[in-house]
């Protein structure tokens, strides 16, 4: 009949290479990444940090985040928490809940609109992580800073100072510091 397939192409009598395998204590595995990568992944985590405080109103998902910086969503997720001490999704959450919490100290922007002004699709998720970060429910929380913008001035204040001075603190964290 003819030549198998995979030699037709082949010209007559020519070998066909072999492969070659290394034996597998060749092989070096190991579970920490050299200090080249740790680099790599660091700037890759800055990357992904720096988009979500550039992009905090946009719909943004640990996927999509991911995808743009070529880790799967498992390991940005792990990675970004080590660097970070929160995970993608709480970063942005926080992010979001800072900026909230200016336009409600505003006083002209009722929750609702603060809520989608920030990024968020869904009250009740924006309400309930609201309230989980900052101790109050966005409504008591505009109505305090009403009242409260005599005590705590930050007109005049370096926004970046305005910004310390006014983070949300996790309940966690308000919890430790009360005890001392």
């Amino acid at each position: 009949m003819g030549a198998a397939p995979a030699a037709q192409g082949r010209a007559a009598g020519a070998a066909r290479p072999l492969a070659v395998r290394a034996p597998w204590h060749a092989f070096q595995v190991t579970s920490r990444p050299t200090a080249q990568e740790r680099l790599r992944d660091l700037a890759r985590l800055r990357r992904v940090r720096d988009r979500i405080d550039r992009d905090y109103t946009q719909p943004l998902d640990v996927e999509a985040l991911a995808r743009g910086v070529h880790m799967s969503a498992g390991h940005l997720s792990r990675e970004f928490k080590a660097a970070y001490g929160e995970s993608p999704y709480g970063y942005l959450m926080t992010r979001r809940i800072e900026r909230a919490m200016a336009l409600l100290r505003r006083g002209d922007l009722s929750v609702t609109d603060v809520c989608f002004a920030v990024g968020c699709s869904s009250l009740g998720t924006f309400s309930t992580r609201f309230t989980e970060l900052v101790g109050v429910p966005p409504s008591t929380y505009r109505r305090l800073a009403a009242s409260e913008a005599e005590d705590v001035e930050t007109e005049g204040m370096p926004s970046c100072v305005a910004k310390q001075v006014t983070r949300p603190i996790r309940n966690q964290e308000a919890r430790l510091t009360e005890r001392h």
